[in-house]
């Protein structure tokens, strides 16, 4: 049995506390916000302002992978998050009558929940589950090492240290544990789920590791969000029409949540000159509205729960422990954004988190504070979790072009996006297509089918006109609708 301490009291971190002792170990999770969700979902997710999760009241998706995890994993966390009130939505739902199953098709559900309905059914499956204490107010504040595989000298490094330990190029360091302002806490493996502004790389070098090797690519876009509640009595919204819609220069998406909640969010490029206009509820409605989801959904008459939510400045990065020389450290693996922090635009976050977690609850028997574990856990993620990585930045790098250039796509990005609009017509390429988008096929397998080739090629054979990114305001309009 092994003893796990997780840095970060977020979703990767109570999720690889949760996992690793279902798997018969123990954990303890250090979360330096001294506040635990609770079940006022509402009060929660309004009034608690937490400045080291600026995502935490922006939309999140829970894509099948992510479902699958919770349901084979953690049943009662998500038997937990429906009684909370989230709900499920099939993709293969979109059409008037769902075609015939298939092997497969269960892995392409989607979880619609605000990201404190799962934070929710965490923490009570936390506080029920007596191999972990999690410790709420309690921010780590140094590491504790000891000599790695390759030799070094041992310290513990604390808040404040100032200096790393001369180690050269600081190979040869293995964590053992944690120091807070309350003490010191050792344990066999030590998971950092803090997240990209969690400070592990500066705790790293306080105690003399070399830095993380680091892959960054900026989004060039930017996000504003408004949430809304459906009128009483009215439990869902429109399943049509599709929930995304993206122009040359803007785009609206729709995400519907738990208790009738649900959020539109409208995104641009960073230099574009009506970005601020967006922030005033009256101009971001208008503009919403110029969008046939943003339309569908304010027409219901929704009251608004919130202002209008502006993030920006994304970028998508990738983080290893691992480099040419072997492990940067041992006894301390990544999970969640610590690895890899992913552009919103397609819902990835979560589950990969959720591999991640699970991956180090089923592996953390096998000798945790060895180089090879280090290795190993490495290459588990760019087998698995790096290729969804590469697929976000080429469709992000493919949105922030079109964005910035305000130009049209043409050529095989034609064929791209027919597929899609392929998709709203025909179920199969629409089940491709959710494989995709559910993460349980990749996207140079599932399009590769030569029936789904085939339906596209004849879907575009018979429509010569075809244009991409048709849909919403033209610029002249939307510079009117964001000039107030």
């Amino acid at each position: 049995m092994a003893h796990v301490l997780v840095i970060g009291g977020g979703v990767a971190g109570p999720a690889t506390a949760l996992l690793a002792a279902r798997q018969g170990h123990t954990a303890e999770v250090f979360e330096r916000d001294a506040r635990a969700p609770g079940t006022e979902l509402d009060r929660d997710f309004f009034g608690w302002r937490r400045p080291t999760v600026p995502q935490a009241a922006q939309p999140h998706v829970l894509l099948g992978a992510a479902r699958n995890v919770l349901r084979g994993d953690l049943p009662d966390v998500h038997e937990e998050m429906l009684r909370l009130g989230a709900r499920e939505r099939h993709e293969l739902d979109w059409f008037d009558a769902r075609p015939p199953a298939l092997p497969g098709d269960d892995d392409l559900v989607m979880l619609q929940a605000r990201r404190i309905v799962l934070e929710s059914a965490l923490a009570t499956a936390l506080r029920a589950e007596p191999g972990v204490v999690v410790r709420y107010g309690e921010p780590v504040t140094g590491l504790i090492t000891a000599p790695g595989p390759s030799g070094g000298n041992g310290s513990a490094m604390g808040a404040g240290s100032g200096s790393g330990l001369g180690l050269g190029q600081g190979c040869g360091i293995r964590v053992t544990g944690v120091t807070t302002e309350t003490g010191s806490y050792p344990g066999d493996l030590v998971v950092d789920a803090c997240g990209r502004r969690g400070g592990t790389e500066r705790r790293l070098a306080e105690v003399g590791c070399r830095p993380p090797l680091v892959e960054r690519h900026r989004t060039g876009l930017a996000y504003f969000c408004r949430w809304y509640r459906l009128p009483e009595g009215m439990e869902e919204g429109p399943r049509r029409p599709w929930a995304v819609t993206g122009g040359a220069f803007a785009g609206c998406a729709v995400f519907p949540a738990d208790n009738r909640a649900f959020a539109v969010t409208l995104f641009v490029h960073t230099e574009d000159t009506t970005r601020s206009a967006l922030r005033d509820p009256a101009v971001f409605e208008a503009a919403a509205r110029a969008f046939p989801p943003g339309a569908a959904w304010l027409a219901l008459g929704a009251e608004p729960l919130s202002g209008v939510l502006a993030t920006a400045s994304l970028d998508n990065r990738w983080s290893a422990l691992v480099d040419e020389r072997g492990p940067v450290v041992t006894g301390l693996v990544p999970v969640g954004d610590s690895i890899t922090h992913t552009n919103p635009t397609l819902g990835q976050g979560t589950s990969l988190a959720l591999w991640a977690a699970r991956r180090v609850a089923r592996t953390v028997h096998r000798d945790p504070g060895s180089a090879k574990y280090a290795v190993d856990h490495h290459a588990w993620a760019q087998r698995t979790l790096k290729p969804w990585f590469d697929f976000q930045v080429v469709a992000d790098a493919a949105i922030g072009e079109r964005f910035a250039t305000r130009a049209g796509r043409g050529g095989t990005a034609r064929e791209v996006s027919a597929l899609f609009d392929c998709a709203l017509e025909d179920p199969e390429v629409m089940r491709a297509r959710a494989r995709v988008r559910h993460l349980v096929e990749p996207p140079e397998r599932a399009y590769a089918d030569p029936e789904v080739r085939a339906r596209v090629a004849r879907w575009l054979a018979a429509r010569p006109d075809y244009a991409p990114n048709a849909t919403g305001p033209d610029r002249e309009e939307w510079e009117k609708l964001t000039a107030g």
